[in-house]
């Protein structure tokens, strides 16, 4: 496999180093950047061995045959930045979305103001992290989890690899489980296997062919699910059915309050292991603010209005016994409710929404990948899209079983992990600005060299703290932690996010601070 210049040198000095395809180190537009260590895309086929051989069967395809190689600049060629913003736009104007908004009155007692307050302000603060590391995909050319070498080290990201691939395999159950329930709610011949495999066969297919599809299908796929959801909103306005619950007061108020921030947060903040895989093909020239604005608008309009929709159709929830009753089957009782009057275009809209889980499952399953490969050198050695298949069999194996047995334990399960992420963002953050102190502190040309990356004893201890944070703030169905409990009445109120971030982010700059002084890296 062809490597660039393999001299060790900063990303911004050093000598320039002639290979035969020429410098890794120019000047583009102004903004200097640097190669080292990019594989070009036709070295994967080079050679006799098997996977050059699968390699060059692929290519045939055009399908994307890169994985956590880095990108050079000669192939990042992706100049529209709007293409940024319709990924997260498709990826969240899904069903999914709407089950989090419904969530507010039936699970957590709120009042319609305080949840649509609590969805907009806790959504802008989930989606920041999104956004900042995904101008980090321009700049390095490196996907998230080859990123997270810089604050885990080498061996220790091989823990976040893991958990982001119990992450991207469980949610894609979990959203699966969602779309096969709605076609069973369409049509009760259609099993809940079925439904599975046809929305797990076509997620395959769009990822199968890489970054080009999945940023193509998602430019397109938010639309019909746009305007559907509009029929909803429609439709709801029109049966008179919304009740503006009034607001609760006291310590059971705030507890609510809480644990439906954690699920919005959670919800929200999800696409943050997953941020530079999908910018990683922009020029290092892209701007860091636009990339940061396309984000933002990709995700916080989608989420805002599926969630607050879901939030207001429920309310309903309250005064007529059949949307309840609708909601305590599944969410697609509860949209199959609403559309009924439409009849047969109700059904074909139900459809829609059913295979929107596509687009919400498309980043999972392209971005499983990279944590595999992470993995190891043998799982970095078998090509992307053959992980993209194995991912995809294995979720399906999970959700098919899951659907008439488990699906409640599956999500409950999920959002229980789901506190990693906290202490992803606490470590990564606090790397960054207080060690790292920005851009310049990273040297690209080793994000493949053990010996000169972090040793990531710091990080370790710095997650176990996190996970003590977030076992302490927690309230959730299968545990309520001692502080969490502490919150609110009966079922306590939820912080397990925030002492997540802050217990890791602390005891980080203490371990990290030692770390350095020891190893001096």
């Amino acid at each position: 496999m062809a490597v660039l210049g393999e001299k060790k040198y900063g990303i911004h000095d050093g000598p320039i180093v002639d290979t035969e395809r020429g410098s890794p180190v120019g000047e583009k537009n102004g903004v200097y950047y640097d190669d080292t260590g990019a594989v070009a895309s036709e070295s994967f086929a080079y050679g006799d061995s098997t996977t050059a051989k699968i390699h060059r069967f692929a290519g045939r395809f055009n399908i994307e045959q890169r994985g956590i190689e880095r990108v050079p600049e000669s192939e990042r060629t992706d100049r529209n930045l709007h293409k940024i913003g319709t990924m997260w736009l498709a990826a969240n104007m899904v069903v999914s979305s709407f089950a989090i908004g419904a969530l507010a009155v039936p699970i957590f007692y709120l009042g319609f103001v305080d949840a649509l307050l609590t969805i907009f302000f806790i959504n802008i603060l989930g989606i920041f992290p999104v956004c900042f590391f995904s101008t980090f995909g321009p700049r390095f050319g490196l996907r998230q989890m080859v990123l997270s070498r810089y604050f885990y080290g080498y061996y220790g990201v091989k823990l976040i690899a893991f958990f982001n691939v119990l992450a991207c395999v469980g949610w894609s159950s979990v959203n699966v489980i969602v779309g096969a329930q709605i076609l069973n709610a369409i049509n009760s011949n259609v099993p809940g296997w079925a439904g599975i495999i046809i929305i797990a066969a076509a997620t395959f297919f769009v990822t199968l062919f890489g970054y080009k599809v999945v940023h193509a299908y998602e430019f397109w796929s938010w639309i019909p699910c746009f305007i559907v959801f509009l029929i909803v909103l429609g439709e709801f306005v029109h049966s008179g059915q919304f009740s503006n619950i009034p607001m609760g007061v006291g310590e059971s108020e705030a507890g609510a309050v809480l644990s439906f921030a954690a699920s919005v947060f959670g919800f929200a903040t999800g696409w943050t292991s997953y941020a530079a895989d999908y910018t990683v093909y922009q020029p290092t020239n892209s701007s860091k603010t636009k990339v940061f604005l396309w984000t933002f608008a990709g995700l916080i309009f989608p989420l805002c209005f599926t969630e607050m929709l879901g939030l207001a159709v429920v309310t309903a929830s309250v005064n007529n016994p059949t949307v309840a009753e609708g909601y305590d089957t599944n969410i697609g009782v509860l949209l199959a409710y609403v559309l009924a009057p439409l009849g047969r275009f109700g059904q074909f809209c139900l459809v829609i929404l059913a295979l929107s889980i596509i687009g919400n499952n498309c980043p999972n399953i392209y971005s499983v990948t990279f944590s595999l490969q992470v993995m190891s050198r043998w799982t970095a050695v078998i090509p992307r899209f053959i992980w993209t298949f194995i991912g995809t069999v294995i979720y399906c194996a999970i959700a098919i079983p899951g659907y008439s047995h488990f699906a409640s334990v599956l999500e409950d399960f999920m959002l229980l992990i789901g506190y990693w992420l906290a202490i992803y963002e606490g470590i990564a953050l606090t790397e960054h600005f207080f060690f790292k102190r920005g851009f310049p502190g990273y040297d690209i040309t080793i994000y493949r060299d053990a010996s000169r990356l972090p040793p990531g004893i710091a990080a370790i201890v710095a997650f176990c703290f996190g996970i003590m944070g977030a076992v302490m703030g927690m309230a959730q169905v299968w545990f309520i932690g001692p502080i969490g409990r502490l919150i609110g009445t009966g079922y306590g109120g939820d912080i397990g996010f925030p002492l997540a971030f802050a217990f890791s982010a602390i005891s980080y700059g203490v371990m990290r601070t030692l770390e350095k002084r020891y190893f001096k890296r």
